[in-house]
């Protein structure tokens, strides 16, 4: 497919901004120009990359927290098992009972109710090998203690994950030990039960990033497995999938406009609204440690790309101050979306915070031109 002029991003019904409140408790109506889009919060605890990242609110007071991941040192033993909390309004971060196993790389946090479900991810071995776990891991926020869920059928990293409105969690495509699969997982939290969906119909990847908006999935980029060498590279497509709402694993998969700029790896999936979130990332896929298979350092982009499944249309958002790759997801609760670690410049393991009010962020939205900064 040939990219399009985009049409305008209407955000009338996109997202309401009734409740969306300043850290004051005051609503936010500025204007861009009248003050910062972004807000840095705390800096983590150390520097942190890879890390699964959520938003939880509960009684008023929302918290985010930082699960897994690797720290400065970008080697196999600085990859951990450590969790850290901040809750809102609070000065600093404190750490937590750790995610329970092995420390690992590329899993996923999301939230159903008041929980967040740690997922899949990897670990790395002193000799460099890695292997795809099948861990679910069930934090309780309020008690603040974990518990277990079924393990994954097919144990998978770096894949995307997405919670539809009934609280199914959808796990689609990644990397499972030796290569990657188009398996659509899903996993029914009440239940504590996995089943199987509707395969992707693209090539299967790692490393993409993608959400859950109005019954459709949408996911985009990562990297591919190709015959040549370097063995990966980015995927240019993007994809949605119309989920059955009688049937949950009945997905019908359909390629979207291709959207304007490079392709992206390991940027920040989330859902702001009726739109899908793509918040960094970089378009020369990479390992751990932050250097592109094709031997090159991998430089991140400064973007937020909004996509709209109900319009099929592409837009921008006022992007962080920084540049920033190597991210599991956006985390969104109450009205804010918050980002947190990462890879700056030059593979610069960060501990860098950054919140945005929704309504504000959303007073942003333009047809930018959205060829990515460093």
């Amino acid at each position: 497919m040939q990219p399009s002029k985009m049409r305008p991003l209407l955000l009338v019904m996109a997202f309401t901004a009734a409740g969306c409140e300043a850290e004051d408790g005051a609503k936010t109506g500025s204007t861009p120009a009248e003050a910062e889009v972004w807000h840095e919060g705390p800096k983590l605890p150390q520097p942190i990359t890879n890390n699964a990242v959520a938003a939880v609110t509960v009684d008023g007071v929302t918290s985010l927290f930082s699960f897994l991941g690797m720290d400065s040192t970008k080697v196999w033993s600085g990859v951990t098992s450590s969790a850290y909390r901040w809750d809102i309004g609070s000065d600093a971060w404190r750490e937590i009972a750790p995610v329970p196993g092995p420390g690992r790389l590329a899993s996923t946090a999301q939230v159903v109710g008041h929980r967040i479900y740690v997922i899949g991810g990897y670990t790395v071995a002193e000799d460099g090998s890695e292997k795809s776990l099948p861990d679910v891991a069930i934090y309780d926020p309020v008690q603040e203690s974990w518990s277990r869920g079924a393990d994954i059928p097919v144990p998978t990293d770096d894949a995307v994950a997405a919670v539809s409105s009934d609280g199914l969690i959808y796990l689609v495509s990644g990397w499972h030990d030796t290569n990657n699969v188009a398996d659509v997982q899903i996993y029914d939290p009440e239940r504590d039960r996995w089943s199987a969906a509707t395969p992707i119909v693209g090539a299967p990847v790692f490393g993409h990033a993608g959400a859950l908006v109005d019954g459709h999935l949408t996911y985009l980029g990562g990297a591919a497995v190709v015959d040549a060498r370097p063995r990966f590279r980015v995927d240019s497509t993007a994809w949605a999938g119309t989920i059955d709402p009688a049937q949950p694993r009945a997905i019908s998969w359909r390629e979207v406009e291709a959207r304007p700029g490079p392709p992206l790896y390991r940027s920040a999936g989330g859902v702001l609204g009726s739109l899908v979130l793509f918040v960094g990332g970089t378009d020369n896929p990479y390992n751990y440690d932050g250097i592109g298979y094709d031997g090159a350092p991998a430089q991140p982009l400064r973007q937020v790309v909004t996509y709209a499944p109900l319009r099929d249309s592409w837009g921008a958002l006022e992007p962080l101050p920084v540049a920033t790759m190597d991210h599991r997801n956006a985390a969104v609760s109450a009205g804010r979306v918050f980002m947190a670690g990462g890879m700056l410049v030059d593979q610069v393991v960060s501990d860098r915070v950054w919140w945005s009010n929704a309504a504000a962020l959303l007073g942003t939205a333009r047809e930018a031109d959205m060829e990515g900064t460093q």
